[in-house]
């Protein structure tokens, strides 16, 4: 802000008893800057700045903004006196398993709060809860790190190296680096329910059974509302978008030109899986039903004993898993024939997947568990004969890695370290982007760059940025000022 500066702000909001909007909009003018805040009431939302000629051309900027909220229906307040609205937060129960046989648990890592995030690949596990806390453990137990978000942890989704997390804070935050940083910043009406990204491009699905999606630079694409409420389920892939909620599940074209099909479920969607030919919908109704991408056609059933929480396969989709209200994982074969059942043996499971013969489970307790699901495991444990459930603990110095929230926190560097890339913040139409300025890259494409860190002007250094399909760089490792 420029010394003396004489600063004008205004702060509205718009709050809509239906629970569809709960934002705010505020414009300060100083001199001939225009700050623009907007988003979520109760949370910091995002900030834009323009700098015009002279004050009295930022004064009519101003005054353009504000007339244009105005008519939308926002009205003057005051910061702080109205609440933040409660996030949906899922409500389960969960009762003890009626499986004769408990499965064959290798171990358990109790992460202290209800947990419905999890992702597996080739290195490691990745668990969240609602209490913000992410654990990434090797594959035998081994807690390697911990992230400590703002908020609730929601979903944990991949896309291709980078791993995100969905937060009750209406913030997706990229965790590929040391520091997680916040990627995305939903639209202040959306209550968000679960994630997919494909590509860069974010895809939110909602209590009222909407769908949002957002590309890599945090800009709104499209939106629609689907044929019911609750969207527990959002899959994408290249040829389509699948939402599925209360009515069943409907697919979208990925560009937002309209629908390609719905089909009706056997009861409300509760949770989604996708393969290259067919995504899974676990109902309410105790069954999840494969359906062909390409038509929406249901291919098979597979009908488990109580309403099914989460729902997973093996490569391919040669064999189905299912968890369901009462404590209990299924198997069946890809025709729907059911091969056993088991008892988690500590909760429901709220979320799941499969690799390498074992299936990774998060539970009603917070844990995250590790099954044995090879052939000989699972008919030992029908026996009776389960291996002892090695209980992981954490250890007490893992210290955990917060969002930088401003640039001044992050590490500085005087030189560019070899083998790095420099990027730059530029002004381009009003807004700040990030592009990259080292040699070999395309210098028309953005950069997915966490907005709280971004200053006019301003380099850094990163490891390296990799080249997304949709014309855009991101980066991968971590984030350093260059001095």
């Amino acid at each position: 802000m420029p010394a003396g500066a004489t600063v004008t702000t205004t702060y509205l909001e718009l709050s809509q008893d239906d629970g569809s909007a709960h934002k705010f909009y505020e414009v300060t003018v100083a001199d001939c800057v225009v700050t623009v805040r907007y988003g979520r009431i109760g949370a910091t939302g995002q900030t834009q700045t323009t700098t015009f000629p002279t004050r009295e051309k930022a004064v009519a900027a101003a005054a353009k903004k504000i007339a244009e909220k105005s008519r939308k229906g926002y009205a003057p307040a005051v910061p702080g006196q109205r609440a933040p609205r409660a996030v949906t937060r899922r409500q389960v129960s969960s009762a003890p398993s009626t499986a004769r046989a408990v499965a064959p648990v290798l171990w358990r890592f109790r992460t202290g709060s209800a947990a419905f995030g999890i992702h597996v690949d080739e290195d490691r596990c990745w668990v969240g809860n609602q209490a913000g806390d992410v654990y990434t453990l090797d594959h035998e137990g081994a807690v390697l790190a911990r992230f400590g978000l703002p908020d609730g942890v929601k979903c944990l989704v991949a896309d291709d190296f980078w791993i995100y997390a969905g937060c009750d804070d209406g913030k997706v935050y990229d965790l590929s680096a040391k520091l997680p940083f916040a990627a995305y910043d939903i639209a202040a009406d959306v209550d968000i329910f679960w994630l997919d990204i494909h590509e860069g491009v974010l895809n939110v699905s909602d209590r009222s059974g909407g769908l949002t999606v957002i590309d890599h630079e945090d800009e709104h694409q499209w939106a629609r509302r689907s044929q019911g409420e609750h969207a527990w389920m959002i899959r994408a892939d290249d040829r389509a978008v699948y939402h599925g909620h209360s009515g069943g599940v409907t697919a979208y074209r990925p560009d937002g030109g309209g629908q390609f099909w719905h089909t009706p479920t056997r009861g409300g969607v509760l949770f989604g899986w996708q393969e290259d030919d067919a995504v899974y919908a676990g109902t309410a109704h105790r069954v999840v039903q494969r359906l062909s991408k390409g038509t929406g056609a249901v291919e098979a059933t597979f009908v488990c004993d109580g309403a099914v929480y989460s729902c997973a396969t093996s490569p391919g989709g040669r064999f189905v898993f299912a968890a369901d209200a009462a404590s209990s994982v299924y198997c069946f074969d890809r025709d729907g024939t059911r091969l056993w059942k088991l008892g988690t043996g500590g909760g429901s499971a709220l979320s799941m997947q499969y690799r390498d013969e074992r299936l990774y489970l998060v539970t009603t307790d917070g844990s995250l568990v590790c099954v044995d699901a090879s052939e000989a495991a699972v008919t030992a444990a029908q026996q009776g004969s389960v291996p002892v459930a090695r209980d992981v603990k954490l250890a007490a110095a893992l210290p955990a890695r917060a969002p930088a929230t401003a640039a001044g926190a992050l590490a500085a560097v005087g030189q560019v370290p070899a083998g790095s890339v420099v990027v730059e913040c530029v002004q381009d139409g009003g807004r700040l982007r990030v592009q990259v300025t080292t040699e070999g890259y395309d210098p028309s494409w953005n950069v997915q760059f966490p907005r709280a860190i971004r200053e006019p002007g301003a380099r850094y250094v990163v490891d390296a940025v990799h080249a997304a399909s949709g014309g855009f760089y991101r980066v991968r490792g971590d984030i350093r000022r260059l001095l």
